[in-house]
């Protein structure tokens, strides 16, 4: 079985998984009620909890996964806040020296990326691989806080970057709009619970892409856009559109995303079309790509809610799957963490291998 670790920011994650059978436990801490009085995650504070809560959760794993029963740790290696990805990786190591096993650096955007197959593995474990190579060359499409990507897994499952972010990304943009609009922190999840009761088309705002030619995205003018719609309103109309503000924003960004998305399963054949990250959680997101994917034939699959956010499940998963891509780093002992490791190569580079 496999050990996975993560705390590349504000969560505390171990996880076990066996090939033969799926995750058969996952336990994480969370700190967002910790840095939510700061209005974001504070890295001293984040380390410090890791630090905290690597040793109880542990102990919870070892309930179902005895030290014996370990064949290799994996554990987040990049990219994330250095101080919190330091507290994972020191764990993996001091674990591999206790139990003489090997230990392997994941990459948690690679991780991401991969997440939307978990359950495909959970379906029928003994089939995965044949499965998952009918669903190749897969189009993914990864959104959280920090990042914003299209990327291609290819028959050999190496990862290839499409498209990112120019500036901001979707779920920073989100997070800086409810920020605006007072909602407080976590701004995104905030977001959509009042655009549920909103009018999405009440407000204009820029739909947040880049030329219309190009796959890449950008979610600068936004923020502008609605820090001046807001200035021109009183507090009192504020708070009686803000839910009609919410979903406006809202449809911004993910007409940004849906739109970019389609364009590129316009422009090459791709068996599957995936969602991964934190903001894959949203309901419109979701139901919107699924639409473009079964417009144009293509299977859609996405992270289940345990596996969207920050957690130790898709870092074990990530390691087996990418066994043989390259995609893992297998420095053991001498395993380093890396603060700014990029999902993957461009497709002007000469491998198709990232970090």
């Amino acid at each position: 079985m496999i050990l996975g670790l993560e705390s590349s920011c504000d969560e505390t994650a171990v996880a076990v998984f066996d090939p033969a059978r799926g995750l058969v436990g996952e336990w994480i801490h969370s700190q967002i009620a910790l840095h939510e009085a700061y209005g974001g995650v504070v890295p001293d504070l984040a380390s410090r909890e890791h630090l905290q809560h690597f040793g109880p959760l542990l102990q919870r794993a070892l309930v179902v996964m005895p030290a014996s029963a370990c064949a290799k740790i994996a554990v987040t290696r990049g990219p994330g806040l250095a101080a919190c990805l330091a507290m994972g990786v020191a764990t993996a190591k001091s674990l591999a020296l206790a139990w003489r096993v090997p230990v392997v650096g994941v990459n948690h955007l690679r991780a991401h990326a991969f997440s939307p197959f978990i359950g495909l593995h959970a379906a029928d474990p003994a089939d995965f691989d044949a499965a998952f190579t009918k669903l190749l060359p897969h189009l993914g499409l990864l959104v959280s806080g920090g990042n914003t990507a299209l990327f291609t897994i290819d028959e050999q499952r190496r990862l290839k970057l499409v498209s990112a972010t120019m500036d901001d990304a979707a779920g920073e943009a989100l997070d800086k709009g409810a920020k605006l609009l007072g909602l407080g922190y976590p701004g995104g999840p905030l977001v959509e619970r009042l655009a549920k009761g909103g009018n999405p088309t009440a407000f204009t705002f820029p739909k947040a892409v880049a030329p219309r030619v190009s796959l890449e995205f950008s979610f600068s003018g936004l923020k502008t856009s609605l820090r001046y719609t807001l200035e021109k309103m009183t507090a009192a109309e504020i708070e009686t559109r803000r839910a009609d503000l919410c979903a406006s924003y809202q449809r911004a960004v993910f007409e940004a995303l849906t739109r970019k998305s389609a364009l590129a399963l316009e422009r090459r054949r791709y068996r599957s079309f995936g969602l991964s990250g934190g903001v894959a959680n949203n309901r419109t997101l979701q139901e919107g790509l699924s639409r473009v994917a079964a417009e144009r034939g293509v299977a859609f699959h996405r992270a289940q809610p345990a596996h969207t956010g920050d957690n130790a499940g898709m870092v074990a998963f990530a390691a087996w799957a990418e066994r043989e891509s390259g995609g893992v780093d297998e420095s053991g002992l001498a395993l380093e963490i890396a603060p700014s490791l990029p999902l993957a190569q461009g497709p002007g580079d000469a491998s198709a291998r990232g970090g």
